[in-house]
């Protein structure tokens, strides 16, 4: 048994130590929102917040992750959908297929809360997450939003 918390609970898991927490979160939990995309941790589309750190997590081994870090999914970013980064994505209209978006979300938030006002530069090296649809010109705009209007900084 592996004890995690997950958006502020508390669970119990019953999985091998080398499962892929992706799939610990999707099958074990039934959250979701984080999807499979690469499964090599390339593309992005698994991204979660451990302990504020943006984690690719279809290539961590659930036994990486201790009962004391934190793990904050997509739905635990703001379970009503009013966190600044959803609300950017919104007005700048960024998704398409929308597959990949849960990832591009949870990276550009670890991102705005460790650097709230990221340069143009900051964004292209820290926003690596792969995009089929190609939103990237409104995925940068949508992030430079939340930076102007200064809705995120550090606890």
């Amino acid at each position: 048994m592996t004890k995690l918390n997950v958006n502020g609970r508390t669970l119990d898991v019953a999985v091998d130590g080398d499962t892929p927490l992706l799939w610990v979160i999707r099958e074990q939990i039934g959250l979701t929102g984080t999807k499979y995309g690469c499964g090599v941790a390339q593309c992005g589309a698994c991204t979660v917040h451990i302990d504020g750190v943006a984690t690719r997590s279809c290539a961590l081994p659930v036994s990486a992750v201790t009962e004391e870090q934190k793990i904050v999914t997509i739905e635990g970013l703001s379970p009503d959908g009013t966190h600044p980064v959803q609300q950017a994505w919104i007005k700048h209209d960024v998704p398409q297929c929308g597959f990949c978006q849960s990832g591009m979300i949870m990276t550009a938030a670890a991102l705005l809360q460790a650097n709230p006002k990221p340069s143009e530069a900051d964004i292209a090296s820290e926003m690596t997450n792969i995009c089929r649809c190609g939103t990237y010109v409104r995925v940068k705009a949508a992030i430079l939003d939340v930076a102007a209007g200064g809705q995120l900084g550090r606890g």
